[in-house]
């Protein structure tokens, strides 16, 4: 049988293919009868067969003919056999198992029969899918819910039944084989399982389709997996098309195809139902309407083959034919390449993921608590406790091993993943499967939904066995560790080592065909410090052969057993957690990518006593021929109230209940407020009339002192703490009454940070004003998907729509809510803030976007009378005809900035660049090269290095800080705030309510190419760490000025001189979150802003502080400077710390360089998000420069020719890097 894989590529590549629609609801359509389902063969068959659709291909075969017929009239290229019960374990509930093969083979070849008609008619080709449903059952959930680990069926006996039907496909002469409708991805594996082994044992190869069900607005499988995951678990059979179908219309299941099409590299399919079913069971999305929503997702990308599922109809199929028929397909993406696993959810080891924590625990041979549980008790449900605490401490991966003499190793194996996989807060995380024997690895591999790792396999036994377990390894979709053993034993020097790593790496790469990134070399982590002399270089052989791998085994990564290397000193806990630590951090600077540790009980290299890091060094490193010794007899020696203050009274507190409650919500008095609102409720029949009349009459005194500027940022928060209070303590109250009146609002909306940002300070401020306006606000929080942000307005039914951001690529994901929001036909307002946010930005980026109005709402000040004026009617017309004009002459004036700009040519910017003397310059030579991690960084240290000009600015307070306080008009209520903001100082110092943590380096540098840097390990400037990329100013300057890069301030690399560069990432806030619940769980929305606003300033006092340990004693170019506060907030010094993302190096991508270089997550557990925001939010990061003419610079907008110079030197997508520096373009790219 021939493989049309490339004649149904190329036609892909030249149009979207059309895929058929319903056969069920087409079949309905017939309302066939009992006898019609039994035909003449089956009139004796002892059950009911009405409803086996499937027998109708032996049954009535004129109709299945007449519907595959009417299909490709419709248009269909592929049309899909009538099989998708004909599985043995489906076909059992009319006991006609024994008909799989006839009727798989049966309902190929009248479509087969079919198609070649069409074919002989008018040459077009067309092809055949046969199809492989998701059976009845489950192997991934217990039909039982009180026994979690039952299933009702296997692994192989999918694999076997889905084995019987595919011989009857293709013995049906099928094209294609479709494995659709998954909603069990374990089902789905089986079944590829079966596809792959069927083709190797017939020599026979034909394209494989599959597609998913997401089954509900949660965006899973019923099993619980994410779009990505299900990928990454089945993308190892390398199949034609991955795509998604069944129980969503082409509304809901857009975000998913969208998704899906981002990330896989072949083809994307989809057949959505026409809709969701109505209450009668039937499907009313037409087909005009249908083919608009695929003419949609054709335009933006998404498709290679299109069709429909349930509800669909000829009709249906014909409509998105004509409509995508001009469109051209999708083309594959270049997705870089990297070990993709899964558990529920999608883990991408890339170069974000500095880092992998394998969790140990699971292991009856690594933990006696965990072998207790096994052996003696007997309970694996107290065993998934100690799974679940490795993943809450970090575990990205978790190891399960199960290999002990006394026990039923396969048996266990497969009883505890079962019963993983009923925990989703466990099973979210890929497993790796931990046995020396190959039964129980496998025993494991059939009970995994995703993609997990095999641990492991070797060349001990020999070439044919490594070769036989590597390929059912691949067949079963997972990745795999390979041990430094072959058949002369386990591998202990460096040339041994590699030797048997390469070997392997060659075999399974060129033989079996094992994907390289899914190979894991493990090169023997052993015991060290045994007072055996050939052990002594154990270590250094170990990083040795790991900078081996990674130079000379393309795509492989290194793991290892950590545990191994400290056994000498079993009972010494601090010294064998020192040298875990100290052995972690050498492996992971020569390359390692993964360990398995105890994910709670790592330690920070940096604070291992200086005396017994020294004796572990000598020992790991292996500098004196007595270390071991000298560690030994060391390692004897180590060993394993809140004040109140007082409110005093006064006056106001002899006024009548209404007064009080108005005093107390304008000075932001929070001490009687529950005394006062009891004694108001007693006073009205109903409480929620005193949320209605004295309440809000206070509200609305503190909306209009705000409103005429009397009143300011810091004291509405207050007011609304005490609001927040009253409102709760007469919640139960209303409650009680169940009288179904609701407290009325002055409107309704939704505001969100957009996804990818984690800032928030500011939508908290102004989420608090429009409250204290009586303004209902539903708070999203951060990272926020857009749909989520859709759903919540429709659910809502909210008024407004408010996005907040704070870095530059949030602009972009505005501009896809914008657009989301035009296509989904939304008719509400939408408020824009934020700091990264302009008028001109939303007007020219924006608002063109989006029917309706776009507003940009520059502060909170502002927030209440936009809203206002957005919910009157009157109003409303009159700011959108305003706002309309404003954009209008915003878009102009910007266009005419473009084509006005004077711009230089990238090559005549650089002959403008900064001219610096240097062969008369020496950079001075940092005093410690390399990593410095300071961890736990004393916070009183950093109280002087304040600048707090900004944290008033938070409060929308301006003025310069101190001269602010006395201001004639906001200088009462900024002391006040300063009072108050010094008070929680002393408690977050004294009390440590959160730590700070850092971490900085200074390397060999030198420019190259004008405009990068390359970044060296040592001074002999042989070894790379990364290249880092600048951006140059484009527009033509007067004479005398320069077109400025970063790159100017570094020595180029031909001038023959030494020069250096430095690169930081700090942060404050860490556990912070426990406080800030407390405060929001307590109304108290100003002491939350606060507390944010204060880490923020601690974050850049960390920054500024250690610039200034940099300049006089890390790198000490400047060892006797001595600026004060205000001089150092002038940066009265040398040298400068640009951030990515900000005026010098707009670029964000460029952190994921730093991050890696410093391993900045590993080192201090700080985050970058998808679109690179720093988490903890209060974060700073950038780098070093020391020449005396560096000097901050804004970039300005540069032109298209450097961007594609940009985007190649980065080896980046030109569209990719326009995405991230579209802010700075100078262009639009759309022109081109």
């Amino acid at each position: 049988m021939s493989d049309k894989t490339e004649q149904i590529k190329q036609l892909m590549s030249e149009k979207i293919l059309i895929l058929d629609g319903a056969m069920g609801t087409m079949i309905q359509s017939y309302k066939l009868e009992e006898k019609d389902y039994r035909g003449e063969q089956f009139i004796a068959h002892s059950c009911d067969l009405k409803g086996n659709n499937d027998l109708l291909s032996i049954t009535q075969p004129n109709i299945i003919k007449a519907i595959h017929s009417a299909y490709f009239e419709a248009g269909a290229d592929i049309i899909e056999t009538n099989t998708f019960n004909s599985t043995a374990i489906s076909m059992a509930d009319y006991q006609m198992e024994n008909l799989v093969y006839e009727l798989n083979k049966q309902g190929a070849a009248i479509a087969r029969a079919v198609a070649d008609e069409f074919e002989r008619e008018d040459s077009k080709p067309r092809f055949v899918a046969g199809v492989l449903g998701p059976t009845n059952r489950t192997c991934s959930i217990s039909p039982d819910v009180n026994n979690p680990g039952y299933r009702n069926i296997s692994f192989k006996e999918l694999a076997d039944s889905y084995r019987e039907a595919l011989k009857g496909l293709i013995d049906g002469k099928t094209d294609i084989i479709l494995v659709e409708t998954i909603f069990d991805t374990l089902n789905a594996k089986a079944a590829l399982f079966a596809i792959e082994d069927f083709f190797e044992k017939n020599q026979i190869s034909l394209p494989i389709m599959i597609s998913g069900t997401i089954t509900d607005a949660s965006g899973r499988t019923l099993t619980g997996q994410t779009t990505e995951a299900f990928w990454n678990s089945v993308k190892h059979v390398k199949p034609l098309s991955i795509g998604l179908n069944c129980a969503l219309g082409p509304e809901d299941l857009r975000q998913y195809i969208e998704e899906l099409s981002s990330f896989s590299e072949c083809y994307i399919s989809a057949h959505p139902n026409a809709g969701l079913p109505n209450e009668f069971g039937g499907y009313d999305l037409d087909a005009d309407k249908m083919a608009k929503h695929i003419e949609e997702w054709a335009n933006s990308g998404f498709l290679n083959i299109v069709g429909g599922c349930c509800g669909t109809t000829p009709e249906h199929i014909n409509e998105i034919a004509k409509i995508v028929r001009p469109i051209t397909p999708r083309k594959c993406p270049n997705i870089p390449i990297c070990q993709r696993l899964s558990g529920l959810e999608a883990f991408n080891i890339n170069n974000n993921v500095n880092f992998v924590n394998i969790g140990e625990r699971t292991n009856v041979a690594g933990s006696p608590k965990f072998l207790k549980l096994i052996k003696t008790e007997q309970n694996l449900e107290a065993a998934l406790d100690i799974a679940r605490q490795q993943v809450e401490n970090g575990a990205q991966i978790i190891d399960v091993c199960m290999d002990e003499g006394m026990l039923e190793s396969e048996q266990l194996m497969s009883d505890f993943l079962k019963l993983i996989s009923s925990e989703p807060d466990i099973c979210r995380v890929p497993i790796m499967i931990d046995s020396s024997k190959w039964s129980v690895i496998e025993a494991g591999l059939q009970c995994l939904q995703g993609k997990g790792i095999v641990n492991s396999i070797s060349l001990k036994e020999g070439e044919d066995i490594f070769i036989e377990h590597a390929k059912l390894i691949k067949r079963y979709g997972a990745a795999t560790v390979v041990m430094a053993f072959d058949e002369k034993g386990q591998a202990d020097t460096t040339e041994r080592r590699f030797e048997v790593c390469k070997r392997s790496y060659d075999i399974l790469v060129n033989t079996v065909e094992f994907p390289p990134e899914d190979i894991i070399f493990d090169p023997n982590i052993l015991t060290i410090a045994t007072g055996m002399k050939e052990h002594n270089n154990y270590a250094v052989s170990f990083f040795e052969t790991t900078k081996l791998i990674k130079e000379n085994l393309p795509f492989a990564l290194v793991s290892g057993g950590l545990s191994n290397v400290s056994f000498s000193f079993r009972g010494n806990n601090t010294v064998r957690e020192a040298m875990h630590t100290a052995f972690l951090f050498h492996a992971i600077k020569s390359g390692m990518d993964m360990a398995i540790v105890n994910a709670g009980q790592l330690g920070i290299y940096d604070e291992i006593p200086k005396k017994l890091l020294k004796y572990i060094e000598d020992v790991l490193l292996n500098h004196n021929d007595d270390s071991t010794e000298q560690l030994v007899n060391f390692a004897e020696t180590v060993s394993t109230k809140t004040k109140k203050g007082k409110t005093s009274d006064s006056k106001w507190r002899n006024e009548s209940v209404n007064k009080r409650l108005t005093h107390a919500l304008v000075k932001g008095i929070v001490d009687f407020i529950e005394q006062d609102t009891e004694e108001a409720r007693k006073e009205f029949k109903k409480p929620i009339e005193v949320i209605e009349g004295p309440l809000m009459d206070g509200m609305n005194v503190v909306g209009d002192l705000f409103g005429d500027g009397k009143m300011f940022l810091p004291q509405v928060v207050k007011s609304a703490r005490v609001m927040k209070k009253a409102v709760s303590y007469l919640i139960p109250f209303i409650e009680a009454e169940k009288d179904g009146k609701e407290i009325k609002s002055n409107g309704k909306i939704v505001m969100a940070t957009v996804k990818g940002d984690v800032h928030d300070i500011g939508k908290n401020i102004v989420g608090v004003v429009l409250q204290c306006n009586n303004y209902e606000i539903i708070d999203l929080g951060v990272m926020v998907p857009a749909q989520k942000i859709l759903d919540t307005a429709r659910e809502q039914n909210a008024d407004i729509i408010g996005l907040s951001g704070l870095i530059t690529p949030s602009l972009d994901e505005m501009v896809h809510i914008a657009r989301e929001m035009k296509r989904q036909e939304f008719q509400i307002p939408l408020m824009i803030g934020g700091a990264t946010t302009s008028k001109t930005h939303t007007a020219v980026k924006i608002d063109p976007d989006y029917d309706y109005i776009v507003v940009h709402v520059r502060d909170a000040s502002r927030a209440v009378g936009v809203s206002t004026k957005l919910l009157n009617i009157e109003m409303k017309k009159t700011l959108s005809k305003e706002i309309e004009s404003e954009y209008e002459t915003l878009r102009k004036r910007h266009k005419g900035k473009q084509s006005k700009t004077n711009w230089l040519m990238l090559d005549d910017a650089r002959k403008n660049r900064k001219p610096i003397d240097w062969p008369n310059y020496n950079s001075v030579i940092p005093h410690k090269l390399g990593i410095n991690i300071l961890n736990d960084y004393p916070l009183d240290e950093l109280e002087e290095y304040f600048d707090w000009t900004p944290f008033f600015l938070a409060w929308e307070l301006a003025g310069r800080f101190p001269k602010i306080l006395n201001d004639e008009v906001i200088g009462k209520e900024a002391t006040r705030l300063y009072k108050d903001a010094k008070a929680m100082l002393s408690k977050i110092i004294n009390e440590k309510w959160f730590t700070a943590k850092g971490v900085c380096g200074l390397f060999p540098a030198n420019s190259i190419n004008y405009d990068d840097i390359e970044i060296y390990e040592n001074e002999k400037r042989n070894d790379l760490l990364t290249t880092i990329h600048t951006l140059r100013q484009q527009i033509h300057k007067p004479p005398g000025q320069y077109n400025f890069a970063l790159a100017d301030f570094i020595a180029p690399k031909d001038s023959k001189k030494n020069d250096y560069i430095g690169a930081f990432a700090v942060a404050a806030g860490f556990g912070i979150e426990e406080r800030i619940k407390q405060f929001e769980n307590d109304h108290d929305d100003y002491s939350a802003i606060m507390l944010k606003a204060l880490a923020d300033r601690f974050a850049e006092a960390f920054a500024e502080r250690l610039h200034e340990r940099i300049r006089t004693e890390f790198w000490g170019y400047t060892p006797d400077e001595s600026f004060d506060n205000e001089h150092l907030i002038k940066e009265s010094y040398k040298g400068i710390r640009p951030a990515p993302g900000y005026p010098s190096c707009p670029d964000h991508t460029e952190k994921d360089l730093l991050w890696k270089l410093l391993r900045v997550e590993e080192n201090t557990g700080i985050v970058l998000t998808e679109s690179y925001a720093m988490y903890p939010t209060a974060s700073v990061s950038g780098w070093y420069f020391s020449h005396p003419d560096s000097r901050y610079f804004g970039l300005g907008k540069i032109n298209r020719d450097q961007v594609n110079d940009y985007a190649q030197r980065k080896n980046s997508d030109l569209k990719i890097i326009e995405k991230w520096l579209s802010p700075s373009l100078g262009y639009n790219p759309e022109d081109y």
